[in-house]
This record gives C-alpha cells, sequence and structure tokens, in this order.
C-alpha cells in the first residue's frame, strides 16, 4: 500500500500551487496523477481542503469533493474529472473545485484521495461530511498531496 501516491504536474508535494488554480486567479483544478491503486480498490474519492482556514475562518475549509471515481482512473487533467465520478459540494457553496483562496496569509491545502471497497451510495451534491460517513469502515488506502498558496 506504500505504492499509493497523489502527485500533480503542477506543484512538488509540500510546493507552490500556481496562482491560475487559485479561487480569484482563474478557479482551475490542478492536473493530479494516481499511482499504485490497490488491486482490490472498487472507487476512489479526493478531497481537496485547508486546515489553516481554522485560525482565519474557525473551520477546515472545504474547497473539493469527489467520489465513485474508478480505480482505472489514473489522471485527472487540468480543469477536468475523470468521467463518471460525481463532485460534491464546497465551502463555497458551489458544486466542483474551489481553488485555493486564503484570507489572511499562506495556507496549506491538502489533498487527500481515498481508495475504497465499495462505491458511495451519496446524492450528487454531497459535502466533505457526509462523503467521510459514507467512507467510514471502507477505507482500504489512503494518500495525501500537500500544496502551499499566498494572497
Amino acid at each position: 500500500m506504500s505504492g499509493f501516491t497523489l502527485e500533480s504536474d503542477a506543484f512538488n508535494p509540500g510546493g507552490i500551487i500556481p496562482k491560475k488554480h487559485g479561487y480569484k486567479n482563474g478557479n482551475i483544478s490542478p492536473p493530479l496523477r494516481i499511482r499504485g491503486v490497490p488491486e482490490n480498490t472498487v472507487s476512489l474519492s479526493l478531497i481537496m481542503d485547508d486546515p489553516d482556514a481554522m485560525g482565519a475562518v474557525g473551520k477546515v475549509w472545504v474547497h473539493w469533493v469527489l467520489w465513485n471515481i474508478p480505480p482505472t482512473v489514473t489522471e485527472f487533467k487540468e480543469n477536468s474529472i475523470p468521467s463518471d465520478c460525481l463532485e460534491g459540494k464546497t465551502d463555497f457553496g458551489e458544486i466542483g473545485y474551489g481553488g485555493p483562496a486564503p484570507p489572511d496569509k499562506e495556507h496549506t491545502y491538502i489533498f487527500k484521495l481515498y481508495a475504497l471497497d465499495q462505491k458511495l451510495d451519496v446524492d450528487n451534491d454531497s459535502t466533505k461530511k457526509q462523503i467521510e460517513e459514507g467512507m467510514d469502515g471502507h477505507i482500504i488506502a489512503q494518500t495525501k498531496l500537500e500544496g502551499k498558496y499566498a494572497p
């Protein structure tokens, strides 16, 4: 399971996320590459959030929620999502990608990828909380990719 990874051609792990991926600067989702999906995976889920927002807005801010991603998917092209997956509601109140938008200083954004032993039976406009509840007890493996973004 240690070979399960999430990478991006747009930024290195822990590196700076390019401005065009920011909410107010184009809001283009970054390209992502998935490797080493465990054999018994039925679906993948991706959650992007900003734990640094806790200090600025009092909560972890949710930027992107996707689920029922086929386990055969190896990449997300820039500004697109794989077919047959579902997107949920962000803390911007919108469905789909909501790029980094730190209100105060540089924040760290975490893209968390989960390999699941089932597809999730949740509505298309579900929230991170609903996805996490659906994933409970069904996570085979997980990995993450972190990037930084400043206003």
